[in-house]
């Protein structure tokens, strides 16, 4: 009998995690989960641990280990931890095949380096760790010899595009996005939108924060530095294009002109499973993409000016160094605040590029300034938002 492949998942009562649960659900002759975490969402992560039947589960919020604890008081075989050590320890368990990395924020950075140096395989769904440390990432990920498999739709469809491709040299990625709800929206209306405004996704369910991403264009943004490490690109070969019906997921571009793309109704479990699967594709229940029904397809170029924080993300990524850590620093901040009632819609681009002004520049950062620049990024755009 062929043995069950073994998968953590790191934030796993968020919108990526509950979906990969229904991957391994469907697939559960094949994937088995062997750990659960999650940030504050006690109740959630007891009844996934209660459905799912891991070796451990941990919450990162370590005042909510005593409920946690007594809600998985009648499973005494499940280990139940808390805190970021907890985090970074779990991952390193040996029969731990892969790691999901689908926390959001900085925070997934260290327990996605401990599942490197463990070696471990890592579906990649949180894109701040190579936002902030690309570099470093992938330096660990060749020292380590281990595969980093792309989550986002948007990252799985230039990895499925490439596949056979061998050393074929890109021209161009071209990197889909849908706009968001403010697409269509003059720009002097954006000091008026709310948070409710924001969190209408035309396409998406997602979480609140990388919703709000999706609403200034910033994740867009997030997602070209991404896809500069995952694929050896220069910023100049990615190419940003507004796709309202998100039916095309991202292309590639080579040097003979042909474009290779990958297409498919905008369901998360796909990318979650072929991440999963790879280099197999497994059946997925659900719609498939019926391109009778598709009609135009459309594709835009962004507007920078209205979408500062997309031209923000070009910036950080030309200055390089550790100024997307800065940015992103900044954009955790403001994206809170936002959420908060906190500052406006345009205010947001605003504090993030005078965070970028005033945090220290360092030109070959490693772990320790990464760490020490995203603190002093909080607090200058904390002090910022202050009246």
């Amino acid at each position: 009998m062929k043995q069950k492949r073994q998968i953590a998942i790191l934030g796993s009562t968020g919108s990526i995690g509950t979906q990969a649960l229904q991957v391994i659900e469907e697939h559960s002759d094949l994937y088995e989960v062997y750990c659960l975490t999650a940030n504050n969402r006690v109740e959630l992560l007891a009844e996934q641990a209660h459905r799912f039947r891991p070796a451990a589960v941990v919450i990162a919020n370590e005042q909510r280990y005593g409920e946690l604890q007594a809600l998985m008081s009648d499973m005494p075989d499940v280990k139940v931890y808390a805190g970021a050590r907890a985090l970074d320890e779990i991952v390193e368990a040996g029969p731990i095949d892969m790691v999901l990395t689908a926390m959001v924020g900085f925070a997934g950075l260290s327990p996605t380096i401990h599942a490197i140096k463990a070696r471990k395989a890592i579906a990649l769904a949180n894109k701040e760790t190579l936002v902030v440390a690309g570099e470093l990432i992938l330096q660990l990920a060749q020292q380590y010899h281990v595969s980093i498999l792309p989550v986002d739709s948007e990252h799985s469809a230039i990895f499925q595009s490439l596949v056979g491709e061998a050393d074929n040299p890109i021209d161009k990625i071209l990197l889909t996005a849908s706009g968001g709800p403010f697409r269509l929206l003059p720009m002097e209306r954006l000091a008026t939108v709310t948070k409710a405004d924001a969190l209408r996704h035309p396409t998406w369910d997602m979480g609140a924060k990388i919703t709000i991403d999706s609403a200034t264009m910033m994740n867009k943004g997030f997602e070209v530095i991404e896809a500069k490490w995952l694929f050896g690109v220069d910023a100049g070969q990615i190419e940003v294009l507004v796709h309202p019906q998100s039916i095309v997921h991202s292309a590639v571009q080579f040097q003979d002109g042909s474009v290779k793309a990958q297409l498919g109704v905008p369901d998360m479990r796909l990318p979650i499973q072929y991440a999963l699967s790879f280099p197999h594709r497994l059946p997925l229940s659900g719609k498939k993409l019926n391109l009778f029904e598709s009609h135009a397809l459309e594709f835009y170029k962004p507007d920078m000016e209205k979408f500062r924080c997309l031209a923000l993300a070009f910036d950080a990524i030309r200055r390089g160094g550790n100024m997307p850590c800065i940015v992103n620093a900044a954009n955790e901040v403001v994206n809170r605040a936002f959420l908060e009632d906190r500052c406006s819609f345009p205010q947001m681009a605003d504090v993030i590029e005078k965070t970028m002004q005033k945090a220290a520049f360092s030109p070959q950062p490693d772990y320790d300034v990464y760490i020490e620049t995203d603190r002093e990024a909080r607090r200058i755009a904390a002090e910022l938002l202050v009246p």
